[in-house]
């Protein structure tokens, strides 16, 4: 019998356990770039990206032609067994890109939430602290310490308490919801009054832009503050760029903007192309705190992976994927806009990101902010049955985003923009 998507959606209930959801029970084929097809041949474009990992798109010829190269050479070895080169050679560009105050030293592991746990351990190794504050509507991975430090109950922390101690989350400002920057900084200084004093904290933990919170920039104020207190309180200062990093910002790293250099930096995503890769980028001094044998994984840092991140590093510099990101951006932006200001549309409200990181609210009401996930929903339901792949996000679950690969061509993302206004009319 030929696969067919209703074919292998029951198969998948049967053998999968259902805590994997689905966001589109189409099951894909192949793809190329910024498109894929189904077991059915049918075409869609991609504004999904892996939730963010192909930047580079789905299969660039430059990644997979290095990771062939590596395969005829030997797969994996384990590299505290046996080392290897390309560990070496991926470690050394990025510490030298990093925004990183001073000399820098990279570790890399499998997925972004080792990645997190393993700065976290780095951290506490280094300060000798426990504690760890984080933000409401952050997420930082589905373990149950990246779960603790998530701030977002439904759906990742149901049923799975308890949750591991000294980990603290304060509101992360953003004007709609009525929180300020001046608000944020109150509860810091709160928590520092009520519940662990300064001089316990290891780390804060902060997304530049507030992925599956919702595509919420960081503002620069907070950035810099947090950088001043952290200062001020020998806490180290962590930045998870697993989904702002590698050019989607605009920037090669989301915290950029900003002009704040963290202490230890998260990164995954869209580093190896859509091979299993993250790493943790930090001060030299910070990074040698934890012991040898502290650190590590069997696959961390996995040869194909390597080879396939170094190929990714080459094609953002030689196609200019951070021009292309700020461009991609702004043809984002103004459609969403001129969508906006219909009157036979859904009402969609707060269009935000930097490069292209964007997203916008589905509300109920055209100047009102009270979200609509339903229909968010029904929108990404009909974007799917009209050839489009888009993601939800956010607290209320209301934020569409979209994440195309920075390798799209103007025609394709012409295409995709039609389709998602087709699926924004009301």
């Amino acid at each position: 019998m030929m696969a067919n998507n209703a074919h292998l959606h029951a198969r998948r209930a049967a053998a999968v356990p259902r805590g994997v959801g689905i966001t589109h029970p189409v099951y894909a084929a192949r793809a190329e770039n910024a498109e894929l097809w189904d077991e059915e041949g049918r075409r869609y474009i991609d504004f999904a990206g892996g939730i963010a990992v192909l930047n580079t798109g789905h299969r660039h010829p430059k990644v997979i032609a290095a990771v062939e190269a590596q395969m005829a050479r030997f797969t994996h070895t384990c590299f505290q067994v046996t080392p290897y080169e390309s560990y070496i050679e991926l470690a050394e560009r990025l510490n030298a890109m990093a925004p990183i105050e001073g000399p820098a030293k990279t570790i890399f592991l499998t997925t972004g939430a080792e990645a997190l746990e393993n700065a976290v351990k780095i951290a506490r190794a280094a300060t000798g602290r426990p504690g760890i504050i984080t933000f409401a509507g952050g997420y930082h991975g589905r373990t149950l310490l990246t779960m603790a430090m998530t701030g977002k109950v439904l759906p990742y922390k149901r049923h799975f308490a308890p949750m591991p101690a000294e980990i603290y989350h304060v509101p992360f400002p953003f004007e709609p919801f009525g929180v300020t920057v001046t608000d944020t900084l109150r509860a810091i200084d709160l928590l520092f009054h009520a519940d662990i004093e300064p001089s316990r904290v290891a780390a804060i933990v902060i997304e530049p832009v507030q992925g599956e919170g919702g595509f919420i920039p960081a503002p620069a104020e907070l950035l810099q503050a947090l950088r001043n207190l952290c200062d001020r309180h020998g806490i180290l200062l962590i930045a998870d760029e697993v989904q702002t990093g590698f050019a989607r910002t605009g920037r090669m790293f989301g915290i950029e903007h900003s002009g704040v250099k963290p202490d230890l930096m998260t990164v995954a995503k869209s580093l190896a192309g859509g091979f299993p890769l993250s790493g943790v980028i930090g001060r030299a001094a910070v990074m040698d705190a934890p012991e040898p044998g502290g650190l590590g994984g069997t696959y961390a840092g996995n040869p194909l992976a390597c080879a396939a991140a170094l190929a990714v590093l080459d094609v953002i510099e030689s196609e200019h994927l951070i021009d292309r990101a700020n461009t991609i951006g702004a043809i984002i932006t103004s459609r969403l806009h001129q969508i906006a200001s219909r009157n036979d549309v859904v009402p969609i409200a707060a269009i935000r990101g930097p490069g292209a990181m964007i997203a916008f609210d589905v509300v109920k009401e055209r100047g009102g902010y009270e979200p609509d996930a339903d229909k968010t929903k029904q929108i990404l339901a009909r974007a799917r049955e009209n050839g489009l792949i888009l993601l939800s996000c956010g607290v209320n679950a209301n934020a569409i985003r979209l994440l195309v690969p920075l390798t799209v061509s103007d025609d394709v993302l012409a295409d995709g923009l039609a389709v998602l206004e087709f699926a924004l009319a009301d």
